[in-house]
């Protein structure tokens, strides 16, 4: 149980109107038999606008807020460096070359450009990976651990609290419930880190106080780490390429210019928000130690902020983490039930299949919460061992390259990708432990990965130019 956060009854009013308002927005559009349609469950219809894409695509893409307050207490302004900066390069590439082209295809997941491009066993595993890769279980800590510190009770009951409020309406109402209610967490989450920054600013002093009252590698953008590895997280950040949420998005939008605007759009609006978030981790490192890194915000706001406001912020960081729980559970849900059940079966039973992935990716994800409790490092793990054999099976398909993949050279390339990612961080977990792995030589198995898939699928083409 984490410690507790002092909250007045008006704080934790607030906090109960908005578990109710976004159960209330869920549930609205999940009664409109959205689920009669497969386009209407999975996709919202394919008829997002330009403004409900960005706040989704805003409020998705950043649930780890935890995780945030974690690393910039941690390491200062490196936070910036590693966990915003490649995914704004990578989000601008992807808007112009990838994006349009995504809306236009009108197909329904990643998976389904595996199966169409490669074949069955190349889907399948693929399917199988992109499932862990968007497992719900970093967010789904993160819900926990703030309710474990605004009420103080046992696992069970905020886990159930967790699911409840964030995913009930997910299984009845598909995207559309999720979309809904990311416009009302997309407004919730700016709403309370401007009143914790403004506070701080007020009270304190702002560049000053920082720079006096700081270690100096806090104000340094690689902080105290080596190069490679501030360059594995530019290599993580490629996730954005396989990233389902991504497509997801782009498939349900309406036309290919919202696609791509509205990933423009939401770059601007993930600038300011790590603007607000990387300035509140430099004042909680500077006001407060001797505390656990992950409850960096939640301490903060508890120090700063009068009650109601302290309330407001509360539920800020809530709908930072929700809006994206209940997206990647769904993503999760809909490549469990859709591109491994029903792919496997051929029923016509996607929603049925979507909605038995939902309970599956729950199950997944609190068994890894138990395993790993720690939101940074279960980022970084998932994203080295899986990433690598995902990204350029997925993304030479958006290029006019003759290279002539087959289904085994494809499934052989992911396969052993990611066995050998996984194989070498075992290694490393065994040298020293799970939760700190020690590499061999210091290599990244995000690198041992990425060459082993590039290493198959280049001998794979040379050898077939040759017989040709």
């Amino acid at each position: 149980m984490m410690e507790r956060i002092n909250l007045h009854v008006a704080d934790l009013i607030i906090i109960l109107i908005y578990f109710v308002l976004t159960l209330i927005i869920g549930f609205h559009h999940s009664r409109k038999k959205y689920h009669k349609n497969i386009d209407s469950y999975l996709l919202a219809g394919r008829r997002i606008s330009l403004p409900a894409f960005t706040a989704t695509l805003v409020s998705t893409w950043y649930g780890g807020i935890l995780g945030i307050g974690e690393f910039t207490w941690l390491y200062g302004l490196l936070n910036w460096t590693t966990q915003a900066l490649p995914y704004y390069l990578f989000a601008i590439l992807f808007a112009f070359f990838l994006a349009p082209k995504i809306q236009q295809s009108k197909r329904y997941t990643i998976p389904d450009i595996l199966y169409e491009n490669y074949g069955r066993k190349t889907g399948l595993l693929g399917s199988i990976l992109i499932f862990f890769l968007v497992t719900p279980a970093p967010h789904l800590l993160m819900v926990m651990l703030i309710l474990s510190s605004i009420l103080g009770i046992p696992f069970f009951c905020e886990y159930l609290i967790a699911i409840i409020f964030s995913l009930l309406y997910v299984y009845f109402g598909g995207l559309q419930s999720v979309v809904k209610t990311d416009i009302l967490q997309f407004v919730l989450m700016f709403f309370g880190f401007v009143i914790l920054v403004g506070r701080l600013v007020m009270n304190y002093g702002g560049a000053e106080f920082l720079a006096a009252n700081l270690p100096v590698n806090h104000l340094r953008f690689t902080g105290d780490m080596g190069l490679q590895y501030v360059m594995v997280w530019f290599f993580i950040a490629l996730w954005t390429f396989v990233d389902p949420g991504f497509y997801q998005r782009c498939y349900a939008a309406k036309t290919p210019g919202t696609a791509r605007n509205g990933i423009l759009l939401a770059v601007g609006f993930w600038i300011i928000f790590d603007m607000l978030t990387t300035v509140a981790g430099l004042y909680a490192k500077a006001l407060l130690s001797d505390i656990n890194p992950v409850m960096a915000f939640p301490r903060l706001g508890e120090m700063v902020l009068p009650p109601m406001y302290l309330g407001i912020f509360i539920v800020g960081m809530l709908a930072t983490v929700m809006s994206t729980l209940d997206s990647t559970a769904f993503l999760s849900a809909v490549t469990f039930g859709r591109d491994l059940l029903w792919r496997i079966r051929k029923k016509d039973k996607i929603t049925k299949y979507t909605r038995i992935g939902l309970l599956v990716s729950i199950a997944f994800s609190t068994v890894l919460v138990v395993i790993l409790p720690s939101v940074v490092k279960l980022w970084y793990t998932l994203g080295s061992i899986l990433i690598p054999a995902l990204l350029l099976p997925v993304v030479i398909t958006f290029f006019r390259f003759n290279f002539n993949i087959n289904d085994n050279l494809g499934a052989t390339s992911i396969f052993f990708s990611f066995l050998s990612a996984l194989v070498w961080f075992g290694i490393g977990a065994f040298r020293e432990s799970l939760a700190y792995p020690q590499y061999l030589f210091s290599i990244q198995p995000f690198y041992i990965g990425l060459l082993v898939a590039l290493s198959i699928l280049l001998t794979g083409i040379l050898l077939k130019r040759r017989k040709g």
